[in-house]
């Protein structure tokens, strides 16, 4: 098992929320960020006013509260007491995302704070860590009625402490917990639109879920009836996929302020007995969104859909390339992108794929779009958390793998694994594909057949 990376957020302060003179002022600390000029060690995105600002406070504290959760504990695991990693905000220039991952790795959100919200535009764009301490979060609970909500991310005035010091969080962030959060965006450029329900419908589905704590094994299915949605357990073409039903709560804050709610699946998969889904609660001028892993006891860190796309030699060029004309965008021009880097769309594609792999961008499905963000971690161990990948490579450079036309062999173990094309996909002999298929991404024999059939064009 991979060592756990211990993450310090340096703050020149706690973030803290303050009332009086008939506003509401929100001091959010930055820690670690990165901009277009690069790194910043507290860099500051916003200063100005939001509307709707009981619906924003309740919405940033399902964010926080999503970060301070484990929806699922393994059998015969006690309860982990971990520390919450702190959420990450992004200033795309025009509207401001936040974004957490649970501790048990299933369970994405993120809120989208749009430009009708804001007062003005960003003062910069970027991504950084914010602190969430427990005061700060206590005192956003009480925000209510019609008061101003004034909203700072980072400061722009030196903040200091009579000696000097800084303010220190550390928190060990699990490898998986990394690869999800990459993960999880790669599995939302996939999804379609399946089901939108209204504020009513919306507000009687979620709080008719059932209630449970992960330990439920068997996949749900919420599917459009007429202009509702009902769960059932048998799989739908038509629905999304909702295991572990409770982890739709964090949604339950908002319902009051909510416009519609929207569901995202992937294409339909009859092989696979369950499937992520990502679910949109249309608010005032802003969005929240989560997306949740197949299952409640399978994070997004497990998926391996981008290993695909880290294994395409030419995607990671691309990427590097690509990677110095984004500009924190909202929303990413892949054409525009293809005409700037002189190389097809089809290659931008698959170098977004690669950069959302390295936490370096975003997909918004409101949108259809990737948006650019550098999540605040070392994006080299990100691409390097992958052992499926790794163990391909070696194959490779084994000599482990003989092509012979549309059928592969590939030694491994003492064992002879084949790899045949067909129309649908390449398909593997191995257990581990007879037990998953494509479901969780390519096995390491499909990998390693690939990476060989690259190398000989």
């Amino acid at each position: 098992m991979a060592p756990d990376v211990d993450q310090t957020y340096r703050y020149l302060r706690p973030s803290e929320v303050r009332f009086g003179q008939g506003r509401t002022d929100v001091v959010l600390a930055t820690s670690g960020g990165s901009t277009p000029r690069g790194r910043s060690e507290h860099p500051v995105f916003f200063d100005g006013f939001l509307g709707h600002s009981e619906q924003t406070a309740a919405a940033l504290l399902s964010v926080a509260k999503v970060a301070r959760t484990r929806f699922y504990t393994p059998p015969g695991m006690l309860a982990a007491i971990l520390r919450a990693a702190d959420p990450v905000v992004t200033s795309n220039g025009d509207r401001l995302r936040f974004e957490s991952f649970s501790a048990c790795c299933g369970v994405y959100a993120r809120l989208d704070v749009l430009p009708g919200a804001l007062d003005g535009p960003a003062l910069d764009t970027g991504t950084t860590n914010v602190d969430f301490n427990p005061p700060m979060r206590a005192a956003l609970a009480r925000v209510g009625g019609i008061d101003p909500l004034h909203l700072a991310v980072g400061e722009d005035v030196v903040v200091t402490t009579l000696d000097g010091s800084v303010t220190e969080k550390k928190v060990s962030l699990p490898e998986r917990w990394l690869k999800g959060f990459a993960e999880v965006q790669l599995a939302a450029s996939r999804m379609r639109p399946v089901a939108e329900v209204s504020a009513a419908e919306a507000r009687r589905f979620v709080r008719a879920l059932p209630p449970g704590t992960g330990s439920r094994t068997r996949p749900m299915w919420a599917v459009p009836t007429g202009r509702a949605l009902r769960l059932t357990t048998r799989p739908s073409a038509d629905g999304a996929g909702v295991s572990g039903p409770e982890r739709l709560r964090p949604l339950e804050p908002l319902l009051r302020f909510a416009r519609s709610l929207r569901a995202y699946a992937p294409p339909y998969d009859p092989s696979a007995p369950a499937a992520a889904s990502l679910w949109e609660l249309v608010l005032d001028d802003a969005r929240l969104v989560l997306a949740l892993s197949p299952d409640a006891s399978r994070g997004f860190s497990g998926e391996g859909g981008v290993l695909w796309d880290l294994s395409d030699e030419q995607a990671a060029l691309d990427a590097e390339l690509l990677s110095v004309l984004l500009a924190f965008e909202p929303r990413i021009d892949i054409s525009r992108l293809a005409a700037g880097a002189d190389i097809a769309e089809q290659r931008v594609s698959s170098a977004l794929g690669h950069l959302g792999a390295a936490g370096r961008v975003g997909y918004d499905t409101a949108e259809q779009a990737f948006f650019h963000r550098e999540l605040p971690f070392d994006a080299a161990r990100l691409e390097a958390m992958h052992p499926r990948l790794r163990a391909a490579r070696a194959l490779v450079d084994a000599g482990a793998v003989r092509v012979a036309g549309d059928t592969a062999y590939v030694t491994s173990a003492d064992t002879e694994h084949v790899v045949g094309r067909h129309p649908e996909g390449s398909r593997c002999s191995c257990p581990w594909y007879g037990k998953h298929k494509t479901g969780r991404g390519p096995c390491k024999h499909l990998l390693a057949v690939e990476l060989a059939r690259r190398a000989a064009e």
